[in-house]
């Protein structure tokens, strides 16, 4: 039961990371939301490297999905532990980048707590 709960919220982080990527190239304001103050969204430098970000997690997002497809309950457990320390260095960007507490710890915070949960609950089933 644990192990289907988990697998559930894995493909749900792995879809919203896709989901996150892919709005970096249809809608660059939304690169806002990810707490760094001053984002300067209509500047093309910025947009390069959002469109570098926005690859890169779509790509996270489909190891999650293939993981969660072909492997096993441990393996998905790791791989996500693994992973959790992404949105930790995305937190600890934004908040050396003086960014609002709500994105680095509501945001951020709450991302990589969820993913260390989902990581015990398929590392002990």
């Amino acid at each position: 039961m644990l192990t289907n709960v988990a697998n559930v919220l894995a493909g749900l982080i792995g879809l919203g990371i896709i989901v996150m990527g892919a709005r970096a190239f249809w809608a660059p304001q939304a690169a806002v939301g990810f707490g760094i103050p001053d984002t300067r969204t209509e500047d093309r430098d910025f947009q390069a490297w959002l469109s570098v970000k926005a690859v890169r997690d779509i790509a996270s997002g489909v190891f999650i999905v293939i993981v969660l497809l072909l492997a096993t309950p441990q393996v998905l457990g790791w791989f996500m532990l693994a992973a959790a320390g992404i949105p930790v260095g995305d937190a600890l960007i934004v908040l050396r980048s003086n960014g609002p507490k709500a994105a680095v710890y509501g945001i951020h915070g709450a991302t990589a707590v969820v993913m260390l949960a989902i990581s015990v609950l398929l590392l002990v089933a």
